[in-house]
């Protein structure tokens, strides 16, 4: 029973320590997004002894962060659709059609996803100047597209891969042509993968800044991310109203993480074991 005890807190301290890590930045910037400026410049540690949640309402209507939030959303949702369409055909005909150089695109794909952004975002942005995308909602979904496809492709090919061959062979077997094999059988089998891969692209395309700044440099076509940085800019003196503007745009995170967090494991974890 000690050892027992001792090897549970060995394992219970170091997550306790994670988990204010984790925490304490989210609690910071909420107890300075509620500050005034004359409170925070006094002792910003301290907590605050009035909600002003007129920091919230000036941080929104400040910089336009209904448009930067509508932008947001109008692109997110429109690259998630793509990438799981796009990413769930990948992987089904990577995982389950034996064609010649299956392997290798596998390969390309996998090793996409060890190069950096910054890497390509030169030709990338000259390739969207010259077909006349750039400060579009299409150049920047296509950019996610581009981005993220990869990860999607390599985590639906190895969900699809512990499919069992039975499954398969049943389908066509009963006249299923290879895009009736991927809509009635292979679309419900992986709609747990398909849920976590959304979701991990969706908060992905939510919080990048970059790709967003490089593809939309027009005031009114950011996102809401880059329109938080904007805030640092114009309120660079007032702290408080610039926590508002983070503590705002990582709401719909923190929602999304709270609610779903039990499907995201399980869809990431879906494809490592057969059953």
């Amino acid at each position: 029973m000690p050892r027992a005890r001792l090897g549970r807190w060995l394992v219970a301290l170091p997550m306790a320590v994670l988990a204010l890590a984790t925490i304490y930045p989210l609690m910071f910037t909420a107890n300075v997004a509620m500050k005034t400026r004359r409170e925070y410049i006094l002792d910003r540690f301290s907590l605050t002894s009035t909600l002003h949640w007129e920091n919230l309402t000036t941080a929104w209507n400040s910089v336009g962060m209904a448009r930067y939030f509508l932008n947001s959303v109008i692109v997110v949702t429109c690259a998630v659709v793509l990438l799981l369409l796009i990413g769930s055909m990948a992987g089904f005909a990577l995982s389950q059609l034996r064609f010649r150089g299956s392997s290798a695109l596998f390969l390309v794909c996998l090793a996409a996803l060890f190069i950096p952004f910054q890497v390509i975002m030169v030709p990338l942005a000259r390739i969207m100047a010259d077909i006349g995308l750039i400060d579009t909602y299409p150049g920047l979904i296509l950019a996610y597209v581009a981005q993220f496809l990869p990860f999607t492709v390599f985590l639906m090919t190895t969900y699809y891969r512990a499919v069992p061959a039975e499954i398969i062979d049943a389908a066509r077997i009963d006249g299923n042509s290879p895009y009736g094999v991927y809509r009635r059988i292979m679309l419900p089998i992986g709609a747990p993968a398909l849920l976590s891969v959304g979701i991990l692209n969706a908060l992905f395309c939510w919080n990048d800044v970059l790709i967003s700044l490089l593809m939309m440099p027009s005031a009114d076509h950011r996102t809401l991310m880059v329109g938080v940085t904007s805030l640092r800019g114009q309120y660079s003196d007032d702290i408080p109203t610039f926590a508002a503007g983070v503590l705002i745009a990582a709401v719909p995170v923190l929602v999304t993480y709270l609610f779903l967090q039990r499907q995201i494991a399980d869809g990431v974890t879906a494809g490592s074991t057969k059953g």
